[in-house]
C-alpha cells in the first residue's frame, strides 16, 4: 500500500473538506453526541478535521487525543489544532492503542478499519480503552457497492478489483455488527452516508480517490499506466459532455460498551 506521506496528506486534506465529507464528520459528531469535559480518542485522526471538531465540542475541561500512523497526517493534524490545549497527537495504530484502559468517554474511527489487518484485535483495543458506558462512531466504506459511468466496465472493474487487493477490509461494514458484538459492545445502530459526484472538479472525492485507484492498479500491473491514463481521461470527457456520475456508500456504525 502507498505511504501515506506528505503529498498524500495534502490530497486527503483537500478531499475531506468536500461538502459530502463535511456532511460526513457532521453526522459522527452528531452520533457521538460529546459533552463539554468529556474524552474523546480519534483512532486514525489523519489530517485532524474531525478531532478539530471533537475537540472544540467538548472544550477546554475535556480531552481530545489523536493518533495516527503517519507522521505527515500529524503535521497537518498538529496545524490545525494549533491553539487547542486539549488536543494531544502522537503516532500509534488502532490495533496497539498506547493509552490505559478504561481512559475515554468517546471514540471515533473513520476509514482506518479496512487498512488493518488485526481487525479483531483493533475492536478489542477499542473497548479497552473506553469507560464503561462508552459511546464508538466508526465509518467504513463498502467498496462493492460503488457504481459509476463507464464506457469501459472491464477496465473500472479491474481498477476497483485491484483496490479491493490491495487493502485488508475492503467490504467491511458487511460484517462490522458481529465482530463489533463479538468485541463486547452493545446498542449497535448504523445508517448510510452515501457519497454522490455527478461532477468531476480536481478536488471533488471521487476525483481524488479514482487517481489513486487508477494508480494503485498500474503499480500492482493490473494494467498499463497508459491504460490507466486513458481511463482517466475519459471520466474528464464524460464530465465535459455532463455525463460523469459516482457513488459509494459509506456506514456509519454507533455502539456502546
Amino acid at each position: 500500500m502507498d505511504k501515506y506521506d506528505s503529498k498524500a496528506a495534502a490530497r486527503i486534506d483537500r478531499t475531506y473538506q468536500t461538502p459530502e465529507i463535511v456532511n460526513q464528520r457532521l453526522r459522527t459528531l452528531a452520533a457521538l453526541g460529546l459533552r463539554r469535559g468529556e474524552s474523546i480518542l480519534d483512532a486514525g485522526c489523519g489530517t485532524g478535521l474531525l478531532l478539530e471538531q471533537e475537540a472544540l465540542a467538548v472544550g477546554s475541561a475535556g480531552r481530545a487525543e489523536g493518533v495516527d500512523a503517519s507522521a505527515d497526517m500529524l503535521t497537518y493534524a498538529e496545524v490545525r489544532c494549533e491553539g487547542l490545549d486539549q488536543v494531544n497527537l502522537q503516532r500509534g495504530n488502532a490495533d496497539s492503542l498506547p493509552f490505559d484502559a478504561a481512559c475515554f468517554d468517546a471514540l471515533s474511527c473513520t476509514q482506518v478499519l479496512l487498512y488493518v489487518e488485526r481487525l479483531e484485535q483493533a475492536l478489542t483495543e477499542f473497548h479497552r480503552v473506553l469507560k464503561p458506558r462508552g459511546r464508538i462512531a466508526i465509518v467504513e466504506t463498502d467498496w462493492g457497492g460503488a457504481i459509476m459511468n463507464s464506457g469501459d466496465h472491464e477496465m473500472t472493474q479491474a481498477i476497483f478489483q485491484a483496490w479491493s487487493d490491495e487493502v485488508a477490509n475492503p467490504y467491511l461494514p458487511r460484517r462490522l455488527a458481529p465482530l463489533l458484538r463479538d468485541a463486547g459492545f452493545g446498542g449497535i445502530q448504523v445508517e448510510a452516508i452515501p457519497l454522490v459526484n455527478a461532477s468531476y472538479t480536481e478536488n471533488s472525492y471521487s476525483a481524488g480517490m479514482l487517481k489513486g485507484f487508477a494508480n494503485t492498479a498500474v503499480r500492482l500491473q493490473a494494467l498499463s499506466r497508459t491504460q490507466a491514463d486513458a481511463w482517466l481521461v475519459e471520466l474528464e470527457a464524460l464530465a465535459a459532455d455532463d455525463e460523469y456520475f459516482f457513488c459509494v456508500n459509506r456506514f456509519l456504525f454507533t455502539a456502546i460498551k
